[in-house]
């Protein structure tokens, strides 16, 4: 059974690679991040296909079930965040109609990936006498997704005159920076079996970590609205107002759509229910008429 999954996602993400190729997809850090996700997942799994066929696994100093676990958990978050991205930032561009089939055919690969991936997770952790791994139970999920979003954003973040030259914003920026840490964090030392060397145990680690990152994510949520759609700072607070937005290039992403990306990033991120209104936001966005709904501050889960 693991074998034949290995074998549908290394043709999957295969083929939604090559037809991404085929139209250009690699042209701009939306498509980058994209053609990132499928040629990581394809080289990956090879490799562990390799090991296993091989009969590699017991010459690792660390658990190979859990490792496996752990990459079929990231790469299902990986193709499922490419099932979403792509299409949206990037088939919606395209002009003429008849482009679109080989983009919606790359995505329904990815899509297919994903099933694959979230399936061998599924048929590891039913097999008897298996010990779960971290990344196989909820906590561990929303740490990988967190870690996943925060590259996301990183993505959005390329264009450095989002924040450069801001301190609020710049603080945004470490904001995101230091949680990616935490979680990566996290993850690698329940990964390298560290949690018993720690003075304090991982369980108590882990609340610690979750509570300073919903400290640092309620702060980038509320400044970074605040100073991105700021008529004062020059800022847009209008999609139509941005001309970059109009242009129709499916390579890029306008500035306008990258300023609010980030904030609703974090709401995909966070799936929590806490709710402020800042009242200065609403004042802005009242201003703006046309502009985006008042995002939602919430918190950090797992």
């Amino acid at each position: 059974m693991g074998c034949c999954l290995r074998q549908l996602q290394l043709f999957s993400t295969c083929m939604a690679f090559s037809l991404g190729a085929s139209v250009g997809t690699w042209k701009g850090a939306i498509g980058n991040w994209s053609m990132f996700i499928w040629c990581f997942c394809f080289v990956l799994t090879l490799l562990i296909l390799i090991v296993e066929l091989c009969g590699l696994e017991g010459h690792f100093p660390f658990s190979w079930d859990n490792f496996l676990t752990t990459c079929n958990c990231y790469s299902a978050l990986l193709c499922l965040s490419a099932s979403i991205i792509y299409p949206v930032i990037y088939i919606q561009f395209l002009s003429n109609s008849h482009d679109w089939d080989r983009p919606i055919i790359s995505t329904a690969f990815s899509c297919i990936a994903f099933v694959a991936y979230a399936m061998d997770v599924t048929w590891t952790r039913a097999q008897p006498n298996m010990i779960t791994g971290y990344m196989a139970t909820v906590p561990g999920l929303l740490k990988g997704l967190e870690t996943i979003v925060a590259c996301v954003i990183f993505v959005f973040l390329s264009n450095t005159s989002l924040y450069l030259h801001q301190p609020a914003l710049e603080w945004c920026v470490a904001v995101y920076s230091i949680c990616f840490v935490l979680s990566s964090v996290a993850i690698l030392v329940n990964l390298g079996k560290c949690d018993n060397r720690l003075p304090i145990p991982f369980s108590v680690l882990q609340v610690v970590l979750t509570l300073l990152s919903v400290l640092l994510y309620t702060t980038a949520l509320l400044l970074w609205p605040l100073y991105q759609f700021n008529e004062e700072l020059g800022r847009q607070l209008q999609r139509s107002s941005d001309v970059n937005c109009s242009s129709g290039v499916p390579t890029s992403v306008c500035i306008w759509d990258q300023q609010l990306a980030v904030p609703q990033s974090l709401r995909a991120q966070h799936p929590g229910v806490t709710r402020a209104r800042g009242a200065r936001q609403a004042e802005l966005w009242e201003r703006g008429g046309e502009g985006p709904p008042l995002l939602p501050l919430t918190p950090v889960l797992g």
